[in-house]
């Protein structure tokens, strides 16, 4: 059953810009997705989030491609592009520690790992296998401790997003899920303790499809990850693309708007889509992107950045930089995936690049003083964006 909207917006727009705050909520913001802000910004990045580095230990053993699954306290998880089944558990300084692979077809086994969710509190962490369709849950020496399910029925396929909620829950989004795809589940089993529904008429996806009749395959093609979940302060941003509105899930589990967009997505055509990129506590940042796509120029999916001063109550047009060069260093904010409240966000920066930079003296500061160290054969960086 196709669920109906039930939160109504009273919006005005000035002609101007992209949108503003709607009369009598000081929180939510409205966004006119068909209007390009007129004036442009360029910031530095760390005029308004703290930034951290860290050069990930290189050895025999570890020698890898610095995709980061989860940074905690006191441990950072990475495991390469390619899924070989290798997890490198460093310490929070980047020192290696161990590497676990328990990729396999047996029951303590994951097929291969598309997410991983740190759990210190626990000592445990989990391995988002949607190949088999399940979580394996481990102890951070790679130790098996248990196994529990995706959600099944209702449309449900597997987990897109994964993120430790509280102590004994984690939040999932289940994209496939026409229903109800935030849902908050147990540690132990995996039961579905809160399905949160947030309100869209029908589901639409970020995607483009084309049937090949000769081979009889169906090609699908789409613009890249985006953010469904977002801890921020304290609370998650639930960002559906079926939506009109990214709500706010607070500690009782209800929603509040946080952003709403108009026109609704369900009345253009071609549809046109709102993702939400980086958040502080001033800026937010998003891109729109319009679903089209041309399968023989290989070529679509057009995109337009715009970021959100909520000081000034208004939208621009942005490019920023990175503090740490000595030249005008553009920081790409799609580039970059959420952490957790602590961390807004993560990046690696390859090695061999790094070295081009310092030896062109453009790095300054503690970025400089790692690039130093470095070698061509060395793991990437991993830059941490912190909430101040």
């Amino acid at each position: 059953m196709k669920r109906t909207i039930a939160f109504l917006l009273m919006i005005l727009f000035i002609g101007a810009g992209c949108g503003q705050r709607q009369s009598g909520n000081d929180d939510l913001v409205l966004v006119d997705i068909t209007k390009t802000p007129s004036s442009k910004k360029e910031l530095i990045l760390q005029d308004f989030m703290d930034v951290e580095y860290i050069a990930l230990e290189t050895n025999d053993e570890f020698v890898n491609q610095g995709f980061v699954q989860a940074i905690g306290e006191k441990n950072i998880l990475v495991r390469n592009y390619k899924d070989d089944g290798d997890i490198f558990v460093y310490d929070r300084t980047g020192k290696a520690l161990r590497k676990i692979n328990r990729k396999g077809q047996g029951g303590e086994e994951y097929t291969g790992v598309f997410n991983m969710i740190l759990d210190e509190d626990n000592d445990e962490m989990f391995v988002s296998d949607i190949y088999a369709k399940k979580i394996v849950v481990y102890d951070m020496y790679g130790t098996f401790k248990r196994s529990f399910k995706h959600k099944e029925g209702t449309g449900s396929q597997f987990y897109i997003d994964m993120f430790n909620y509280d102590k004994d829950h984690l939040i999932c989004y289940d994209e496939y899920n026409e229903e109800i795809p935030f849902l908050i589940i147990s540690k132990q089993d995996g039961k579905v303790v809160k399905e949160v529904e947030v309100p869209y008429k029908e589901k639409i996806f970020l995607q483009q499809q084309m049937r090949d009749e000769a081979s009889d395959i169906t090609y699908t093609v789409g613009p890249g990850p985006h953010r469904s979940i977002i801890p921020f302060k304290g609370d998650w941003l639930l960002s559906e693309l079926s939506s009109d509105t990214v709500y706010s899930l607070l500690s009782d589990y209800s929603l509040r708007p946080f952003l709403a967009r108009t026109p609704p997505i369900g009345s253009m055509d071609p549809k046109e889509f709102l993702l939400m990129r980086l958040f502080s506590d001033r800026y937010y940042f998003m891109e729109t992107i319009k679903n089209v796509y041309d399968f023989d120029s290989k070529s679509g999916f057009p995109r337009t950045f715009l970021m959100y001063d909520k000081l000034e109550d208004s939208f621009f047009k942005y490019t920023v930089y990175n503090g740490d060069y000595t030249i005008k260093e553009e920081i790409y904010m799609n580039s970059f995936r959420p952490v957790n409240h602590e961390i807004e966000s993560w990046r690696s920066l390859e090695s061999y690049r790094l070295i081009l930079s310092y030896e062109k003296d453009q790095l300054k500061g503690k970025l400089k003083e790692i690039a130093a160290t470095l070698d061509e054969d060395s793991n990437p960086v991993i830059m941490l964006v912190k909430h101040r």
